[in-house]
């Protein structure tokens, strides 16, 4: 018994020595990145070139990345796939913060709640409430488990190969899809740093996310991510309340949001009402008729389109324009639509983007208002506000149980020494994550004031330079024209994509480019940390439960190791590749992979934990139901997809329900079909049994039989997690 005392307390005296270790080291580096910042905004006001500082920051940030790659390369099984199993609660909050904290929350979430106002409060309350599913329903039952992946999981758990399979199958799906918005983030972000080629700037911050997990699997992307969440942090919260101070003088951003909600409110019914804008909106609405016009005759609408182009063509060659205008009206006839399929897509959008610019606040909804349409008006106003109450829950629903069944963010808790931590990991995930989602709507709203009484009303010729540089980098995420011609900006003339409403952060606020520099590198080091955790999920599925445990049992450590890095390389490139062809907007893309991990993977990990009766073809056919279900879903409704996958049939929602809420659907087809087939297929084994009343219940310590974990590694043993305590 002494013995046993004696060891235990060595092993607490070398995890506080581990912890204060890493208190010592993180504290200094972030010390050090503050003073690195103050460096460069000195360099910037001593002259330092804006280019210089953004790739000052970007080979900062991929050496800082790729230097803890390096530092923490493994060939060990145990510390590639869970990081030795010893990562502190509170750094592994941090980890996971970071790995949650995604190019489309960073970039994505305050651009949501601009454009969309109230309706866009269902991602903050859905990501939120799935990490208390998390940490009610799967974290600590999983951790005491003690696999290596989800996909192990479920192959332990149900017994047989396709569980395992089904599991890697839709962790690639899931994963892969949230991914390429990732590598999207990191193109747009790496853009606006360097001036570089969107797809160039993909492939060059691909180097650093390779290097880093590449080398040192789990490992290294823990620790790398504890210092991306620093970075990111800092980036965030330092221009809004720099922001907030020249508003309201309040350096804090959460209080003065209802005042300055207020002021926009107010603001909205003002620019509603404006005889510039109605004058706007009436020209764009003029221009979507004639575009319906042409759309029913398009044969003819394209010659007299050619023919009206050459003309402009030559009458400026003939009058010697400038060059500039002679290029523009080349460039206009080169890119008229070849044939007439191509003409309808291109005058569809065109038409679609005038109708919206033709409605009142550049077809956002009233910031304040909680649905659209009206509970007491009209038969129409009444399905109107029953139809988005419903896509509001509906996408909460979905946010919150595909938050709790990512494999990226469960494979996290796998990385921590015993079930307790694996709880405490969960609040401090919480913590770190509430002090980046309880400013994003106060962001937004400052941003939002800032757009309507500063920007608005701003004459062409006196426009920041930001907003041309912005239009150089991506006409479709910010651009003004000046559709009156009066030389005066209207909110309608405006287009500006929610992806860079953060970026625009700093130099609404009037701050020097080095501080937009560091909100860049924060979304840079957010589209990273996901995106390395990503890679992981994918590789280590793929090496780990399809190469070990499926074709090659008797492989060795080194070739397991050896086989997931070669697989990380092919899924990153194949990522990069995917996203350079910019296939869809970062938000619907994150908001698939969820509805795709909501109904793959909750239904079977949940029942898995609680029904002890719950059966292996049950499970597999579940997940196979579920995953099918969204994906008819989604392609038969979403525009994007219908035109990949040729789809002509006309939209059929199922009750007005938006595809970005597909899992809606195919988690409780999941349910039905584990519990119905579970019922009618035989019950598993009383030693599975056994393991599942060991994983519920906190008080079991052992089991109850003495039985054998089913994991190849600790057969014949009782399991190690038994010890871990609570």
């Amino acid at each position: 018994m002494s013995d046993a005392s004696d060891a235990s307390g060595e092993v607490l005296l070398s995890s506080r020595q581990f912890k204060g270790q890493l208190h010592s080291i993180y504290r200094w580096y972030t010390l050090g990145f503050l003073l690195f910042v103050a460096v460069l905004a000195v360099l910037e006001h001593w002259g330092m070139p804006r280019t210089w500082i953004g790739m000052t920051f970007l080979l900062s940030a991929i050496a800082l990345y790729a230097g803890i790659g390096i530092m923490s390369r493994t060939t060990d099984a145990n510390e590639y796939y869970v990081a030795g199993r010893r990562v502190p609660a509170i750094y592994n909050g941090m980890a996971i913060g970071a790995d949650w904290m995604s190019a489309a929350s960073f970039l994505g979430l305050a651009g949501t709640l601009y454009l969309t106002g109230y309706s866009g409060l269902a991602f903050i309350m859905g990501w939120t409430g799935g990490y208390c599913l998390v940490a009610l329903v799967l974290a600590p039952y999983l951790r005491k488990f003690g696999q290596f992946t989800i996909p192990d999981f479920l192959g332990e758990r149900y017994g047989g190969h396709w569980p395992r399979l089904i599991g890697v199958a839709a962790t690639i799906l899931c994963s892969f899809t949230y991914l390429v918005a990732q590598i999207y983030g990191v193109g747009l972000i790496t853009s606006y740093l360097t001036g570089i080629a969107f797809e160039l700037g993909i492939f060059l911050g691909l180097g650093g996310l390779l290097v880093c997990s590449f080398l040192g699997g789990m490992r290294a992307v823990t620790w790398t991510q504890v210092a991306q969440y620093i970075i990111l942090l800092v980036a965030y919260l330092v221009p809004v309340v720099w922001l907030s101070v020249k508003q309201t003088g309040v350096p804090v951003p959460h209080a003065v949001y209802g005042y300055q909600l207020e002021k926009v409110t107010a603001k909205e019914k003002e620019l509603a009402s404006d005889p510039r804008e109605l004058e706007v909106r009436a020209i764009f609405k003029q221009r979507a008729e004639v575009l319906a016009e042409k759309m029913k005759h398009p044969a003819l609408s394209m010659v007299a389109d050619k023919l009206a182009a050459t003309k402009k063509l030559e009458a400026l060659k003939s009058s010697n324009a400038p060059v500039a205008e002679v290029s523009a009206a080349g460039k206009a006839l080169a890119a008229l639509p070849k044939d007439e399929a191509a003409a309808l897509r291109q005058w569809e959008l065109a038409r679609a983007a005038d109708e919206i610019k033709s409605q009142p606040l550049n077809g956002m909804p009233a910031h304040a208002a909680q649905f659209t349409g009206n509970p007491d008006g009209t038969p129409q106003e009444k399905e109107a506000y029953d139809t988005s109450r419903r896509n509001f829950l509906a996408l909460v629903f979905c946010l919150m149980v595909g938050t709790s069944a990512l494999p990226h963010i469960l494979m996290r808790y796998y990385t921590v020494p015993s079930v307790r931590e694996a709880r405490r990991s969960v609040t401090w995930s919480l913590f770190f994550i509430f002090l980046l989602y309880c400013t994003a709507p106060a962001l937004a709203v400052l941003v939002k004031y800032e757009v309507f009484t500063v920007l608005v009303g701003t004459s062409f010729d006196q426009l920041p330079a930001w907003v041309h540089a912005w239009n150089k980098v991506d006409p479709a995420l910010l651009s003004v024209l000046d559709v009156n011609k009066d030389n005066i900006l209207q909110l309608n003339e405006i287009t500006i994509g929610g992806d860079i409403v953060v970026l625009l952060t700093p130099e609404l606020a009037g701050l020097p480019y080095v501080i937009s520099a560091l909100v860049a590198a924060g979304g840079l080091a957010a589209a990273l940390s996901t995106a390395d955790g990503l890679l992981l999920a994918i590789a280590n599925a793929l090496g780990h439960d399809l190469y070990y445990k499926m074709i090659d049992p008797n492989a060795s450590t080194l070739s397991r190791v050896t086989v997931s890095k070669i697989l990380l390389l092919i899924v990153a490139l194949l990522a990069a590749y995917v996203a350079a062809q910019k296939p869809a907007d970062i938000l619907f893309l994150v908001s698939a992979a969820f509805s795709f991990a909501a109904a793959s993977f909750f239904p079977a990990l949940s029942m898995g934990i609680f029904w002890k009766r719950a059966t292996g073809k049950a499970a597999a056919l579940g997940m196979m139901a579920g995953l099918s279900v969204t994906t008819y879903y989604m392609v038969t409704t979403q525009p994007w997809l219908r035109d990949t996958f040729g789809v002509t049939t006309p939209v059929q929602l199922w009750w007005g329900i938006e595809p970005i809420s597909a899992g809606f659907f195919g988690v409780p087809v999941g349910f039905a079909v584990i519990f119905l087939v579970s019922l009618v297929t035989r019950a598993p084994s009383q030693e599975m049994e056994s393991l599942v009343e060991y994983i519920r219940y906190p008080d079991l310590k052992t089991y109850d039989r003495g039985l054998a974990v089913p994991d190849a590694q600790h057969k014949g043993q009782i399991p190690h997690q038994a010890a871990d305590g609570l």
